[in-house]
């Protein structure tokens, strides 16, 4: 499909990264794997199943892991870049759908959205996703109806220009935010779940990181009001 490439954040994921390594290469020739400090063989693992692996030596949060794999790949000449989560409850075989979509609108930002799977999440988990979605309507008059989803395509051009800098998952968040104050096109598309609620092995915190996230929204907004922001 062209010069785009999978990236998988991973922290203790050796349950299910080989198969979500495997399941993104039948659609893209490369699957780059960032180990984010992982106590367990989640990098072994994702080597064998075929993804290039990147490391941080201590657990740094997803941000700071997708991060590492932005600036790495920003030299590489890819067109865009296909984020997933490595714990089996995104569907790869939805990544050509990611990629139809950025062929055919040239959409900076494509999120997958899971909006039709919200009633079978934890409640905690889905009071996160509409709080923090809200926010982001409310502050800036954005309407993302599932601004955490992690499974998104990302235009290169965008991320050489973007300069994000969240550490944990407010990165997501902060795309969205300086995708559309730069005027790139947002678009959002719907996907499948092949785990409904990924909390039994997520690291999402629905309280600390929700209020992260709409701290992300408000501090974004108050410096974009006083003239700060990208």
């Amino acid at each position: 499909m062209g010069d785009i490439v999978a990236v998988i954040p991973a922290y203790n994921a050796s349950l299910t990264i080989s198969a979500v390594v495997r399941k993104a290469r039948a659609h893209l020739s490369r699957v780059y794997v960032v180990d984010d400090g992982s106590t367990d063989d989640t990098a072994d693992r994702a080597r064998r199943a075929g993804a290039q692996v990147l490391t941080h030596s201590r657990n740094r949060g997803k941000g700071a892991a997708l991060r590492t794999a932005f600036a790495e790949l920003a030299r590489t000449g890819v067109d865009a870049v296909v984020t997933l989560d490595a714990d089996g409850q995104h569907d790869p075989d939805d990544i050509p759908r990611l990629v139809e979509s950025f062929r055919a609108s040239g959409a900076d930002l494509i999120i997958g959205s899971r909006w039709q799977a919200f009633s079978e999440m934890s409640r905690p988990r889905r009071f996160g996703n509409r709080f923090s979605s809200s926010a982001l309507a409310f502050f800036t008059g954005l309407h993302v109806p599932d601004s955490q989803s992690g499974f998104r395509l990302y235009s290169t051009p965008f991320l050489q220009s973007a300069r994000l800098k969240g550490e944990a998952y407010e990165l997501e968040m902060e795309a969205i935010l300086v995708a559309s104050s730069s005027g790139r096109k947002v678009q959002t598309i719907p996907i499948s779940l092949l785990v409904p609620d990924g909390r039994a092995l997520s690291h999402f915190r629905p309280v600390r990181d929700t209020y992260r996230i709409c701290a992300c929204v408000v501090g974004f907004s108050l410096r974009r009001l006083l003239g700060k922001a990208p």
